[in-house]
């Protein structure tokens, strides 16, 4: 019966209509693909069936807005706003594990600040704080090709994946800036300050984080007679998190040339230096 309370909640701002064309889980698994990590790819076909099994189809669709014509708009964008805070708010709560999982992200983050400007090493060392406190973290990568209208696209974040229950946790350090776009009305700048600058939370919520933004994206864009991007799509934002992916715990990206500029000193905060190719960077030796 909580189950069901739960999906009450989550599932007020749509109507009847909306609701009834809310057909079960996507047809389509995302497909795992293994790199220097222990986790089992059948494991990543499971979700939880309370939200997924109910929403998955429907947030997968480039609708557009569920509110009825008749709306106004102010009101519209007001119970926009409404139905992301409500949404972010059971998201906070969902768990003590997502919680601490947060503080530790965050406190990762602090230490490994000088790396801001590289995106790409400042995740991976994160990653590797996560992994040396022991959590099952890696770098996820997803990738997917244009087909159907969809333009094809990759994406990299962190997940962290808890055995008992079953969860797969999202980390995006930069959450605000997957959806920032280009002049933004009021309203969709308050939509933007809503979110929280780190996200952490399992795909259920996530999705339906992701299907209010691309229709807020949609609404702005509209209203100042701007081209709606494909890349602003719900389908390709879907695609950046729920496409087939690749785990690594690799420390090193692919790409390491941004690494010859530093130079910098070890401080005792538990850091490792490594020498790689006579390039200087630090490990997270950190868990306590």
């Amino acid at each position: 019966m909580a189950c069901f309370a739960r999906i009450k909640q989550v599932t007020d701002p749509l109507d009847e209509k909306v609701k009834a064309r809310i057909i079960g889980r996507d047809r389509r698994e995302p497909i795992y693909f293994s790199s220097g990590s222990e986790h089992s790819a059948e494991n990543d076909n499971v979700e939880s069936p309370c939200l997924s099994d109910l929403l998955n189809g429907f947030l997968e669709e480039d609708t557009g807005s569920q509110f009825p014509a008749d709306e106004s708009g102010s009101d519209r964008e007001q119970d926009s706003i409404e139905d992301l805070r409500r949404t972010i708010k059971l998201n906070d709560k969902a768990d003590r594990f997502r919680n601490v999982l947060l503080s530790r992200v965050l406190k990762a983050m602090e230490v490994f600040s000088y790396f801001k400007s590289d995106k790409s090493l400042l995740r991976r060392n994160v990653m590797a704080f996560l992994r040396n406190s022991g959590y099952n973290a890696a770098i996820c990568k997803t990738r997917w090709e244009s087909s159907g209208g969809l333009v094809g696209g990759k994406h990299e974040f962190i997940d962290v994946v808890r055995s008992e229950p079953y969860t797969r946790y999202f980390v995006e350090l930069d959450f605000v800036g997957e959806f920032e776009i280009a002049r933004p009305t009021n309203q969709y700048e308050h939509l933007l300050q809503t979110l929280p600058r780190v996200f952490i939370g399992n795909g259920d919520y996530l999705k339906m984080i992701v299907k209010m933004m691309s229709d807020g994206a949609r609404r702005s864009l509209k209203s100042k007679e701007l081209h709606f991007p494909p890349w602003r799509k719900n389908r390709y934002m879907q695609n950046k998190w729920f496409s087939d992916y690749r785990r690594t715990v690799n420390l090193l990206p692919e790409k390491t040339s941004s690494l010859s500029k530093l130079n910098v000193e070890c401080r005792s905060v538990g850091f490792d230096p490594v020498n790689v190719n006579g390039r200087s960077f630090f490990t997270a030796g950190i868990a306590k």
